[in-house]
């Protein structure tokens, strides 16, 4: 893969220019859905069970949704909504004509779910400002936390996730950068990716993992002496996804231009960006036969940084042939 073809792949085309209304002020930030996202069949299907859902739900009030993004963002329908599932009256007026008067209705109704959801502000997917502004993935979140906690039996079809875009305005244009958003968890057995040998070695043979550990740092540090480069700790040491890419181009041959990853990430999201590239460079080489998700990296699980780590080891320990891994 060329090194530009990497970086259109975590960029807006460079000669795209965003709508009026979605201009962003200087240092303003915004995540942008695009249509393939917004086509994805079990993104569509989460959408159509929960209309349904809440159609059901306020059917005697003659309450009718037809549009998430364009029917949930005055507060009106998440207001009849909440007071139905949770069973109390609200003190808020029924009727806001004005923006101010929505916008304040819209947080007494938020703030009185995110009591019932036992969720913090802070740590909520859903805020007055993206609800009201219509974001469709904040309002998804919300809706799929209320459906699991008042009606955990309402079908949502399990392990949606959506590819969204992160924008932001420098003072040298618009960055960008690709994430993964999940919006429900994988649920049932045919969900879950099958079971490989690291699941079986941290169960069945714990004592062995640090052997394992052992192995792949020696052949990682191995093929990052020519970098001039050492790891001495596997668990945390390729959480940012620094040395994950650099590891990956010098055993795989990609040049990686530096406006493609984030060579000292300061933010969580810069880490995330780095190793959801890493990630996809060892899909597109076709290494990566197990899933693994990005944040478990980033997040220092053990098993699933071994994982990746085992896939490189795998083919370029040695002579190159195949190995298994150490018992």
């Amino acid at each position: 893969m060329e090194p530009e073809s990497l970086y259109n792949l975590l960029q807006l085309p460079r000669e795209v220019t965003l709508p009026a209304e979605e201009a962003l002020p200087g240092g303003g930030k915004r995540k942008y859905l695009p249509p393939t996202s917004r086509k994805d069949p079990k993104f569509e299907q989460l959408q159509k069970v929960l209309m349904e859902w809440i159609n059901a739900t306020l059917h005697q009030e003659h309450i009718v949704v037809r549009s998430l993004e364009e029917d949930m963002f005055d507060g009106l329908i998440l207001h009849h909504l909440f007071q139905k599932l949770a069973a109390l009256k609200l003190e808020v007026e029924e009727i806001a004509l004005t923006t101010a008067s929505q916008r304040r209705k819209l947080g007494v109704v938020l703030e009185a779910a995110n009591r019932s959801l036992q969720v913090e502000e802070p740590q909520a997917k859903w805020s007055v400002e993206t609800i009201f502004n219509k974001d469709l993935l904040a309002t998804l979140h919300l809706l799929v936390a209320l459906a699991r906690h008042f009606q955990p039996d309402v079908p949502l079809p399990a392990g949606v996730q959506v590819e969204v875009i992160h924008i932001e305005s420098t003072r040298t244009g618009l960055r960008s950068e690709k994430v993964v958003e999940q919006l429900t968890e994988c649920s049932s057995t045919q969900d879950q990716p099958p079971q490989d040998v690291f699941d079986e070695l941290f169960t069945l043979a714990p004592e062995k993992v640090h052997t394992v550990k052992e192995a792949i740092m020696s052949f990682v540090n191995q093929k990052l002496e020519r970098l001039g480069l050492s790891v001495q700790n596997l668990d945390t040491q390729f959480a940012d996804g620094v040395i994950l890419l650099l590891l990956t181009g010098q055993l795989r041959g990609f040049f990686l231009h530096l406006k493609a990853f984030f060579l000292t990430p300061s933010s969580p999201e810069e880490m995330l960006h780095n190793v959801t590239l890493a990630l996809e460079l060892l899909k597109d080489e076709g290494l990566l036969s197990h899933p693994v998700s990005p944040e478990d990296i980033v997040n220092k699980d053990a098993k699933s940084t071994l994982r990746v780590l085992y896939s490189l080891f795998r083919k370029h320990a040695g002579d190159g042939r195949p190995h298994e891994p150490p018992n």
